[in-house]
């Protein structure tokens, strides 16, 4: 089993990109089907979800795709805050749009229901919810989902852009906390 150490903290292999890159493969050609005929804008929530997007952007056929992004953060270390700040806001109009979230995760959330709040006071026709990784077991808000990659167990993960402290965005693979 490949080991990693980050900080304080090892980590194991969880989820090789294989199996990721598999998943938003099936994912964006869901999203090609659905999307069809419609102007989307794919909304990517930074930091984390930038390796994913850019996966999911690169495989969208639809022509008339855009993509922005927004940076919202309400982690520090391991665990949620419970609140979440909005450090770079989103400049397009939104209204009468088709508009696409782009997710690392959704654990608790608490994240993507503010998100959600405060896109949908900007009347888009359709919001959208994709997310690489769903924690069923941490989730304290009841959102609709309309993609999910995987369902994983509520243990503390890195790689793939999500990070521990800034560090570990860079890793291809996910590896979980080893306890």
């Amino acid at each position: 089993m490949k080991k990693i150490s980050i900080l304080d903290k090892d980590f194991e292999l969880f989820i090789p990109y294989e199996k990721i890159r598999a998943v938003i493969e099936d994912m964006a050609e869901k999203m090609n089907q659905t999307l069809e005929g419609k102007n989307p804008l794919f909304l990517c929530i930074l930091n984390g979800s930038f390796m994913f997007a850019a996966e999911v952007f690169k495989r969208i056929s639809l022509l008339d795709a855009e993509i922005s992004f927004v940076k919202l953060a309400s982690y520090e270390g391991t665990s949620t805050t419970g609140t979440v700040k909005e450090l770079i806001g989103l400049n397009e109009d939104l209204s009468g749009r088709t508009v696409i979230v782009l997710e690392d995760i959704v654990d608790t959330g608490i994240t993507i229901d503010k998100v959600i709040d405060q896109l949908q006071a900007m009347n888009p026709a359709d919001l959208q919810i994709a997310t690489l990784l769903l924690k069923p077991d941490a989730l304290k808000k009841d959102v609709k989902l309309d993609y999910v990659g995987l369902e994983i167990p509520n243990e503390f993960i890195v790689g793939y852009g999500l990070d521990y402290d800034g560090r570990g965005r860079n890793l291809i693979d996910i590896y979980k906390v080893v306890e």
